[in-house]
């Protein structure tokens, strides 16, 4: 503590000179870049678009019929699947963490998307025909979730592979 003689004890120096923590440099962590934003926003929508269709699709295939026991299984794997990226996506590719930019470009940039494109591409292939098309609310719901969570998951996996956010994961 410094004590200054008219106007007593006083933190820190006024003139600068002692070297008290008052007047020590901050280094702040940096911030992440917005590319890293945006991927850590988008990725959280696409987990988002994934629960809201899984409640779609559980809500229809429960209305034609299915019963709940039978759906319990594909609940319960969706929902630790869902839980786990979201764990991930907040509290670590949020941060910085290395591998879970690599997990994530890795697991969704691949198998996410194949599995979002792989049952409409089936489909077309097998029936051929868009007249066949059941053209029912719950189809357009589920379409406008599939559109939702494939842009944002292609788009999270751009800005996650951006230079500017591989510089700042680097630098973790």
């Amino acid at each position: 503590m410094y004590h200054h003689p008219e106007w007593g004890p006083s933190t820190p120096d006024p003139d600068g000179f002692r070297g008290d923590a008052g007047s020590m440099a901050t280094i702040a962590p940096a911030e992440a870049p917005l590319t890293a934003r945006w991927a850590t926003s988008l990725w959280l929508v696409a987990v988002g678009a994934g629960v809201a269709e899984t409640v779609v699709q559980v809500a229809g295939a429960h209305a034609d019929g299915a019963s709940m026991s039978s759906l319990a299984g594909q609940i319960a794997v969706r929902a630790v699947i869902y839980g786990a990226l979201f764990v991930v996506i907040d509290r670590y590719f949020r941060r910085g963490v290395r591998w879970s930019r690599y997990l994530l470009a890795g697991l969704l940039g691949t198998v996410g998307v194949a599995s979002l494109v792989s049952e409409p591409i089936a489909w077309v292939i097998q029936n051929g025909d868009l007249s066949t098309v059941n053209w029912s609310v719950s189809f357009f719901t589920i379409a406008a979730l599939r559109w939702i969570h494939l842009t944002a998951v292609l788009t999270a996996l751009a800005l996650t592979l951006h230079p500017q956010t591989a510089r700042w994961f680097h630098l973790k």
